[in-house]
């Protein structure tokens, strides 16, 4: 039998991003074998971050050896958990997840006993289904599984339709810089009841939405945005978004769709096969090699058009959720 490891847990806060960085380097090479995820950006802006010494998170030490980390934000009554990562042990290379459900254990308990925080919310997008689940569902979370999926862009045509059916009110057009507060408006109206406004409270509202946005656009969080890549639809008659595709290169050769919505009252005309296809030829035109998305598994009508569309799974990851139950009076 492997014998137990043997952990210090640290604040994060005492470290630096020079402490830190030979783990992320480790962290970037499986973001890119993993899921063709260009890493080095979201790295560097953690260690940005890292080296002002005020995110929150821990540190797992063995014998003095960094062997993994965890960090969190705030936003106002709610915490996310950003991402956890170890490294494995030369003599023990399962130990790994080991070290991450110590974290996370750490990080939950911290979170859940601070004063005003309501909600935790997390996506471990590199972790594999399951991976975390024993922990996260003994501290009261609920568990979403996702899909990663992926679109071949190196052999043929994209599958899907490539004009605009039904109304000719309709006109698909690349982003553009002023579209930021109507897509804010779509999308919250968009995701009214939608399961996925379970899994993220940002879509619940304008606000929240246009946070959202904000993170996504102006951030390389989530790989670089590219305008030229994504897509809105405008109903020219009533002056407003009927549609939105959202792209970001996460690698030169890679886009990612970060956010695709179609409006309520213009669902079941094909529109987001449109988008999706326009998406996908406009990158193989510059000569990417693939498109990935997510997607809750339960969603099965959005997995269904995206298999249509010729995308497969390459990965499955948890998304997490935690509200805070108040006590019944005595």
């Amino acid at each position: 039998m492997t014998p137990a490891v043997q952990l210090e847990i640290l604040d994060l806060r005492h470290f630096s991003a020079g402490n830190l960085r030979p783990i992320l380097e480790a962290e970037s090479r499986v973001w890119g074998e993993r899921l063709r995820w260009d890493f080095r950006a979201s790295a560097n802006l953690l260690l940005q971050y890292l080296d002002s010494h005020v995110l929150p998170g821990y540190v797992a030490l063995e014998n003095g050896r960094i062997r993994g980390y965890v960090f969190c934000v705030y936003e106002g009554n709610k915490a996310v958990v950003g991402d956890v990562f170890a490294l494995p042990s030369s003599s023990n290379p399962e130990s790994s997840a080991d070290v991450e459900r110590s974290l996370l254990e750490h990080i939950i308990d911290l979170l859940q006993h601070s004063p005003g925080i309501d909600r935790i919310e997390s996506q471990l997008l590199l972790h594999p289904h399951g991976t975390h689940s024993p922990p996260l569902h003994r501290a009261g979370f609920r568990i979403y599984e996702r899909l990663f999926m992926e679109l071949d862009l190196t052999s043929e045509k994209p599958a899907g339709i490539s004009t605009i059916p039904g109304s000719g009110d309709l006109e698909l057009r690349s982003w553009r810089e002023h579209d930021f507060a109507a897509a804010g408006q779509l999308i919250s109206h968009a995701y009214q009841g939608h399961l996925d406004s379970l899994i993220n409270d940002q879509y619940r509202t304008v606000s929240g939405s246009l946070r959202f946005l904000h993170n996504i656009v102006r951030f390389p969080g989530c790989g670089f945005f590219d305008p030229a890549a994504s897509r809105v639809l405008v109903d020219r008659r009533r002056d407003e978004l009927a549609g939105v595709l959202l792209c970001s290169r996460v690698r030169d050769d890679v886009g990612h769709v970060t956010q695709i919505c179609v409006a309520q009252e213009y669902r079941h005309r094909g529109l987001g096969s449109l988008l999706l296809t326009e998406c996908a030829q406009g990158l193989k035109n510059r000569h990417f090699k693939a498109l990935t998305l997510t997607v809750t598994m339960e969603n099965t009508e959005a997995v269904a058009l995206y298999h249509r569309l010729g995308f497969t799974t390459r990965h499955t990851f948890d998304a997490m959720v935690w509200n805070h139950q108040p006590s019944s009076p005595a």
